[in-house]
């Protein structure tokens, strides 16, 4: 096994170029002296920094852009020289559960069930390969469909099973999308089981998979424990590491961790995306290394506060990351960051052993001005001439630099994006398409449970093409999947609304469904998810209630809905009033809702239940 992690995700970094520091004379600068030498020998391998689709739903938006702002958003990503330049992209095998920001669709919602074309990751891996046919693959269950667990929600009291289940997905990904796979996970920021990794890991090599390695624990180091004294399991993980989250937020900005990506892309329906600044930090590093380099054997801790890397490719290039960020401007969600100070400095760099020939390095810099709001990032400055092996650079806080051999960094550029425009506030959706470029519909967000396009064979009229909620059991859980199905949709915003849709209940006498407005929640929270909700059941009966989880009650009596037949739900909601009508006739009226203002609108199920849905339409502000 390879000890040291394998992975970076993106930090947020930044740096600065020239002489010292405004308001700071060169004299009182803080000064010291690096030495940067390959005589020794290399330090540890370089495996590349990558980033995270999913965990959960992350990039479920776009897939739904339109050209040409699709491909420029992943040019940014993967286009080798151009933007961000990922080395890896890890994605999420989805498991039908709640994985942050919503579910992602198993390959196997049942037993005896197999489809490698349902969600977006496979579609999005080919479009990486496309662009870098270098880059590496890694998969990563969060959650697992509950036939696995065989009624527990935990995945290993059945390694064959799940040892099945993940080695049909990385075939699946070779016989469906010509994808190779180089690595797998266990199951993220949860427990890792010694037993499962040592059944995978057979599994991998009976049918001749011995080149895709074995992450674990993602984000267990304990594991690291026994592995020193289980040879077993030490010869069948191959990396210790995680990687961090994730790719690009395209999802709703009011889900949880909204914007909390390389780039934001979450308005297909305007064509708008954002550049964010970690997509230049990341190509700080990204552009000028590539996976299988060396990083020199150097502490890294600046003296006034701060680190920097060194790197190689044994074959005479040299690339030195530098970055000063200070302790406010370095926190994430977690761990926790001890304290630290960084002040403006001089640094001085001594190249010796094959380095100390190099007489140009190239620079670029980015300068996050946090109070100011005016950021330079990765930006080409004049090169700097090393003089007998030596160069200084005088270094301001919250700044990134990059001092290469290397002359390839370029900053790309697409033109600029169509401005930004709230989601349509007349939206309508028939579900009429007979071969779908996804399983799922556009801008449709499923936070439990996953709806699906669906041929309804067996309808001789008007329902042939509809979506489909289809996991009926509770999936082997990551977060608090509610006990309803629920997908959301459109402008969190929205205050007044009128709500369509048809619906078809398929579960006989408890079944259940609803359309929803003002729902305020989703994501790890969809539990405590509050808004309108107009339920009907198999049993005749409906309910108006003020949370998903149906225990506030405003409205119920009887409605004569039936299961196996369709009707029609229109919940209208204006001000402080709420009202119902199903087939076209008022069912009930004058409903106060005054404790929620505004929120988006949805469909589900009142259990994991299969369900459909027809003529979905919406009219809101």
């Amino acid at each position: 096994m390879r000890c040291a992690a394998l992975l970076w995700g993106w930090l947020l970094l930044g740096c600065s170029w020239g002489p010292a520091p405004p308001g700071v004379s060169a004299a009182a600068l803080l000064t010291a002296t690096y030495v940067l030498d390959d005589a020794s020998g290399p330090g540890r391998q370089f495996d590349g920094i990558g980033a995270v689709s999913g965990g959960g739903a992350t990039s479920r938006l776009l897939v739904t852009y339109q050209e040409p702002y699709r491909s420029q958003i992943l040019d940014y990503l993967f286009k080798p020289s151009f933007g961000a330049s990922l080395h890896i992209l890890k994605v999420e095998i989805g498991g039908d559960g709640q994985s942050t920001d919503g579910t992602e669709p198993s390959h196997m919602h049942y037993e005896n069930d197999e489809n490698y074309f349902r969600g977006y990751e496979w579609w999005l891996m080919k479009e990486a390969k496309k662009r870098n046919p270098k880059i590496k693959l890694i998969g990563l269950p969060w959650t697992f469909p509950a036939w696995i667990g065989k009624g527990e929600n935990w995945p290993y009291d059945y390694p064959d099973v799940t040892a099945y289940y993940i080695v049909s997905w990385i075939l699946g990904a070779k016989q469906y999308h010509d994808l190779d796979i180089d690595y797998i996970g266990i199951w993220n920021e949860r427990a890792f089981s010694s037993k499962y990794i040592k059944v995978l890991r057979q599994s991998l090599d009976r049918l001749g998979l011995r080149n895709i390695g074995i992450i674990a624990a993602d984000g267990d180091w304990n594991i690291s424990k026994e592995m020193i004294v289980d040879p077993y399991l030490n010869d069948a993980v191959e990396v210790v590491g995680t990687i961090a989250w994730n790719l690009v937020a395209s999802y709703y900005e009011e889900l949880p961790f909204g914007r909390c990506g390389l780039m934001t892309a979450q308005e297909p329906w305007s064509g708008h995306y954002k550049v964010e600044a970690p997509i230049w930090i990341t190509a700080h590093t990204t552009q000028f290394t590539q996976p299988g380099w060396s990083y020199l054997q150097v502490d890294g801790h600046l003296e006034g506060g701060g680190s920097f890397v060194a790197l190689t490719d044994g074959l005479g290039n040299l690339t030195i990351i530098i970055e000063t960020m200070t302790h406010n401007h370095s926190q994430c969600i977690r761990p926790p960051l001890p304290h630290f100070s960084v002040t403006p400095q001089r640094a001085t760099f001594y190249l010796k052993g094959s380095f100390y020939m190099v007489e140009t390095l190239q620079v670029w810099h980015s300068r996050l001005g946090f109070e100011s709001g005016n950021s330079s990032l990765f930006q080409q400055l004049h090169p700097v001439k090393v003089w007998k092996g030596s160069f200084s650079l005088d270094l301001n806080v919250d700044e990134v630099y990059t001092l290469t051999t290397l002359k390839t960094g370029q900053k790309c550029g697409c033109p600029e994006p169509p401005p930004p425009q709230p989601f349509p506030s007349n939206y309508k959706d028939d579900f009429n398409i007979r071969n779908p470029p996804f399983s799922e519909a556009p801008n449709f967000a499923d936070q439990t449970g996953v709806f699906e396009y669906f041929i309804n064979a067996s309808d001789p009229g008007d329902h042939v093409f509809t979506l489909r909620q289809v996991v009926v059991q509770r999936p082997i859980t990551w977060a608090s999947d509610a006990d309803q199905t629920i997908s959301v949709i459109g402008n969190f915003q929205w205050v007044n609304m009128t709500v369509t849709c048809d619906i078809y209940i398929e579960k006989q006498r408890d079944g259940g469904v609803f359309v929803a407005g003002r729902v305020d929640n989703g994501g790890i929270y969809v539990r405590r998810t509050k808004g309108v909700f107009f339920w009907v059941f198999a049993d005749g009966t409906y309910r108006v209630t003020g949370d998903l989880a149906g225990e506030e009650i405003l409205m119920k009596g009887l409605s004569g809905v039936r299961d196996n037949a369709w009707h029609t739900l229109t919940l209208n909601i204006q001000g402080t009033s709420a009202s119902g009508l199903l087939n076209g006739y008022p069912l009930w009226e004058n409903v106060t809702v005054s404790k929620l203002s505004n929120g988006w609108a949805a469909i589900g199920t009142r259990s994991f239940e299969f369900a459909q849905f027809d003529n979905f339409h919406i009219e809101a502000s």
